[in-house]
């Protein structure tokens, strides 16, 4: 091998060992500095709507609305997607229905009961929760591509149904939703002058039609209740028998792992995410109908969790924020920005198949050609070894 390529492998191995030398060194910071780190970024998160920030991230969008959704919504929709795909090892194609289910919720309980938002969020939550659990109940026996095969089909229901029942609109869906409610409708204004309360000229308790901070402000409160439960679920016993069940149900089943009360509770956990994640949308949208609800938006959810590093929030995170951001950022290319985008995806793919942020767990199945998705990832190769069932 050449001078040239050896200097070539041993930059692109100094990349790869990035993600791990950033982990050891936060894995070595006492309490303070990593809560010091997490106030750090919530500031930051605040202040991100800026328009010196939009100038620059999204130049041809309005940047507060784009924060919103699809960069919140999806940032959401992949933290719940992550529960059941990158924890639990289910690979779930119909990951929509459950959009569409708080979606669908928020409007039909804003408009025909006259419900508030924060009334509809718990309901909408415990809703797709539910929805959850009956779809994971008769189907989580299955296990890879029948599994998958079941979950789309899923997806595809919800929808068709959302489409034919004339009840809750049909096609034309439902119009009206109501908005949040300010809290000068309900708060005491001589004590809490929430009306008087800015940021940089913004409002973020007066929910209106035009201005997309607000939202963003409710959709970044939700991300990171769902952040606190995720963690915690990850480092309590349920995380821990979610990993042994992405790594060999059976193993799991044997050492006495009930697999199938785990598996159901990251579905149910995973669609109460994507329930709240639609509420929140369709509180913006004003009017939602069937076809904002399509597969493809399951498969790029699924993407998104798989090019951030399955498994591992922050690489979800950023792997669900590269999804929503790019395409709207090469908005200027217009009909090509598509097919760039793809190529990205397929570069990245390549040359990172365990994702940007992996976890080393995940680095681990991988390189065992097992995937870290259950049976389905068995066929996978990792970057240095063949798939699994492949002749040496």
């Amino acid at each position: 091998m050449t001078a040239n390529g050896n200097a070539a492998k041993s930059g692109v191995a100094t990349v790869r060992a990035i993600p791990d030398v950033v982990r050891d060194w936060w894995g070595r910071q006492p309490g303070t500095v990593r809560w010091g780190v997490y106030a750090l970024l919530i500031v930051v998160a605040i202040l991100l709507p800026s328009d010196q920030i939009g100038s620059f991230m999204s130049p041809d969008s309005d940047w507060a609305t784009l924060l919103f959704f699809p960069i919140g919504g999806y940032i959401l929709l992949a933290i719940g997607l992550n529960v059941v795909v990158g924890q639990a090892g289910l690979l779930d194609l119909g990951y929509v229905a459950f959009f569409a289910i708080g979606g669908y919720a928020m409007a039909v309980l804003g408009t025909k009961a006259g419900m508030s938002f924060w009334e509809i969020l718990v309901i909408g939550v415990l809703l797709s929760a539910l929805s959850g659990i009956l779809l994971g109940a008769p189907t989580l026996r299955l296990r890879g591509d029948y599994l998958a095969i079941v979950t789309l089909g899923f997806g595809e229901i919800v929808r068709i149904t959302a489409q034919n029942t004339d009840s809750i609109g049909g096609p034309n869906g439902i119009a009206g939703i109501p908005h949040p409610p300010d809290l000068t409708d309900w708060a005491m204004p001589d004590v809490f002058p929430f009306s008087s309360l800015g940021l940089s000229g913004v409002q973020p308790f007066h929910y209106g039609a035009l201005d997309g901070h607000p939202y963003y402000y409710v959709m970044l409160l939700v991300i990171i209740v769902a952040i606190i439960f995720v963690k915690r679920l990850e480092h309590s016993r349920v995380g821990r028998a979610w990993a042994s069940i992405r790594e060999d149900e059976d193993a799991a089943e044997l050492m006495g792992v009930p697999t199938f009360k785990f598996k159901l509770g990251a579905f149910a956990i995973g669609a109460a995410i994507g329930g709240a994640t639609g509420v929140v949308y369709a509180a913006q949208a004003v009017s939602i109908i069937p076809t904002n609800f399509p597969f493809i938006l399951s498969a790029t959810i699924l993407a998104a969790v798989v090019l951030g590093g399955s498994g591992n929030l922050p690489g979800v995170m950023m792997g669900a924020f590269l999804v929503a951001w790019i395409p709207e950022r090469i908005r200027f290319l217009a009909e090509y920005r598509i097919l760039i985008f793809g190529g990205v995806l397929v570069v990245l793919m390549i040359f990172r198949p365990e994702g940007l942020l992996p976890s080393r767990q995940r680095k681990a199945e991988l390189a065992e050609g097992t995937g870290g998705m259950g049976s389905l990832g068995a066929e996978v190769a990792g970057p240095t070894t063949e798939a699994a069932g492949v002749s040496q």
